[in-house]
């Protein structure tokens, strides 16, 4: 039996693996890097170097239980017969793909083995395909697609993993060096070592330490960036190296006040998924067809200054230099980020959504097209795109002592609270107390924030009367 590994590198409940295992006496584990198929969405920098740590930490995982990781490059369509016509393998079974390409892909792999594929859902509380309205159509808003979730009761109970792996002599396997996935500037390297242990005993780790305080106090604390009020499962949820299954049982074991609000995080999770499995070019259309006539603007000096986190908006400069720093964003300062990038720079959603996929370590296609288009008010159950969120009022509300600010723009530090989120407006005296120049030693606003919001209103308004 061939194991055809993608986005679920993990032993424990991984239904593909426990099929294999039921089913035949010997089974070999592969996992294929594919960077032709995917094109523009190929794992980003930060996507590499977390798969690079992945794959290790699952080859010593495998080992442990006598089993090898064999690996190889290439167009899945080629690879994976390739492998079969190698081994002998009886069957291949892998992970129900959500990509367009990759369902593609598979399309073409089950036209050249069409009775030794099988593919199961490994990376999915539901198929994509199975929550229905009672039209038989998919849902576009999340609150009844997440209570059609819910009425289905608990996924099952995760699967254990195996304690041995009995495999057949391999076939010749690449060396992981070989694929240079990690990143070739040591300092952003550093950023994501210090922030992160990628593989399934960190994924572990990662839930366990959520269990405690932060599920707990999740409902009210999940929103305020300077404090550890998130789970950071997501990038361990991204490439599979824990089941969504595993951490809903978890999370209702230990129950908590902000058990509901976790549980619609994931179900969020889900909604994204059903969203592009229904509409495949979400991550480059619009959904909301009359959204490409939106008059963007062309600001490379913009998009430049919005990546490295020099905005002059202290929230949003802080959210861009986390992520360039450990791969990662809080949730909420995503939204203002994401929000100021496409309402108040007036720059395509779509060179936001490009960014976070190099940049990200927990880049997921689904999520990341979906959240873009639902903040940039193109998508299925989108905001307004009138409720362009102030980036000012949104520091001062959910880092109101300024802590995450001051982690991540250090050059601020000394400026009091009331000044921290608006620098602009600050007195000569206060600034010059604080060790700030504007324009010197942190930016100028880009745009006013009043004058951004007018200008993307203005624009939104002549797609509107077009319409």
């Amino acid at each position: 039996m061939l194991l055809w590994l993608r986005r679920e590198l993990r032993l424990h409940d991984n239904p593909a693996l426990a099929a294999a295992m039921e089913t035949g006496r010997n089974v070999l584990p592969v996992f294929v890097l594919d960077e032709a198929t995917p094109g523009p969405w190929a794992p980003g920098g930060a996507g590499r170097w977390w798969l690079h740590h992945s794959l290790t930490s699952l080859a010593a995982d495998l080992a442990a239980r006598g089993a090898p990781l064999v690996l190889r490059r290439g167009p899945y369509a080629t690879e994976i017969p390739r492998l079969v016509a190698e081994t002998g393998a009886a069957a291949v079974h892998a992970g129900l793909p959500l990509e367009p390409w990759a369902r593609q892909a598979m399309r073409e792999v089950h036209k050249a083995l069409p009775a030794r594929l099988h593919v199961h859902r490994t990376t999915l509380l539901f198929e994509p395909a199975a929550i229905r309205t009672q039209a038989g159509g998919p849902y576009g808003v999340f609150t009844p697609y997440s209570r059609a979730c819910r009425a289905r009761g608990l996924p099952a109970p995760p699967l254990s993993a195996p304690a041995r792996i009995e495999a057949p002599p391999p076939p010749a396997s690449d060396r992981l060096e070989d694929w240079r996935l990690l990143p070739t500037r040591p300092d952003w390297a550093g950023g994501l070592r210090a922030a992160w242990t990628p593989g399934e005993a960190g994924a572990a780790r990662r839930l366990a330490t959520f269990l405690g305080p932060p599920l707990a106090g999740y409902g009210a604390q999940r929103d305020l960036p300077g404090v550890a009020g998130t789970s950071m499962l997501s990038p361990h949820l991204a490439w599979g190296e824990i089941s969504p299954a595993t951490i809903w049982h978890a999370a209702e074991a230990a129950g908590g006040a902000g058990l509901f609000a976790f549980a619609n995080e994931l179900l969020w999770r889900e909604f994204a998924a059903h969203l592009l499995w229904h509409h495949p070019r979400m991550p480059e259309a619009p959904l909301r067809a009359e959204f490409a006539a939106m008059p963007w603007r062309d600001d490379e000096p913009g998009l430049r200054a919005w990546q490295r986190g020099r905005t002059g908006i202290p929230i949003v400069d802080a959210g861009m230099r986390q992520l360039w720093r450990t791969g990662w964003m809080h949730n909420r300062v995503r939204m203002i980020a994401a929000s100021f990038l496409v309402k108040h720079l007036l720059l395509p959603w779509q060179r936001g959504e490009a960014w976070f996929w190099d940049t990200l370590v927990d880049a997921d296609l689904a999520t990341n097209a979906a959240s873009w288009q639902w903040v940039s008010g193109c998508g299925a159950d989108a905001a307004p795109y009138f409720r362009i969120l102030n980036p000012v009022l949104q520091g001062r509300k959910f880092d109101p002592d300024g802590a995450y600010v001051r982690r991540f723009v250090p050059e601020l530090a000394r400026l009091p609270d009331r000044h921290l989120h608006a620098p602009w407006d600050a007195p000569a005296e206060v600034l010059a107390a604080a060790g700030v120049t504007l324009g010197a030693t942190y930016p100028r606003p880009l745009v006013a924030p009043a004058a951004g919001r007018q200008r993307a209103l203005d624009a939104f308004a002549r797609i509107t009367d077009a319409a």
